[in-house]
């Protein structure tokens, strides 16, 4: 008769054992690095994301100011030209960078520009600023077109830009 011995390795079985559940609870270095990468790229797009959408606030803010400022100051200027009863300077056909207007009273208004920014003066009172300090203007010009068939028109332009701050 013969008898078999088996004698189990317990060293493998255990090596085998450890290796299957330690596994499955620690991280490879590669899954920290494909981690680490992965969160590194979402930071990086959600950082660019986010400093678009501010250049992209700071342009609009600047474009309705500039919008703002040139509107108010021709709406101004026009709301004065229209109520005139003359046009001083400058004279029909021509052309400057001072507008002076009639406008019922005993002094004239009289637009111009100053250090960038257009002001209004009746008479020898005080200067006022149409524009703010935000926008600096440039440009400016009055061409007067009236005639005899259309007295009081007046061409108005000028630029408008932001100041940097």
């Amino acid at each position: 008769m013969k008898k078999e011995l088996r004698i189990m390795n317990t060293n493998v079985s255990h090596a085998s054992y450890f290796k299957r559940h330690t596994s499955s609870r620690a991280f490879s270095l590669i899954e920290i690095i494909l981690y680490i990468s992965l969160s590194g790229i979402i930071l990086l797009t959600t950082a660019i994301t986010f400093i678009s959408v501010l250049d992209a606030r700071t342009k609009n803010q600047t474009i309705a100011i500039v919008d703002q400022e040139g509107a108010k100051a021709m709406s101004i200027i026009t709301q004065i030209v229209r109520n005139a009863t003359a046009i001083n300077s400058p004279t029909a056909g021509n052309s400057a960078s001072t507008l002076s207007v009639n406008t019922g009273s005993s002094d004239p208004k009289i637009f111009t520009l100053t250090d960038g920014v257009i002001t209004m003066q009746e008479g020898g009172g005080s200067v006022v600023a149409l524009t703010s300090s935000l926008v600096t203007i440039s440009n400016l010009n009055f061409k007067n077109l009236s005639g005899a068939s259309s007295p009081g028109n007046v061409d108005v332009t000028f630029t408008v830009a932001r100041k940097h701050q």
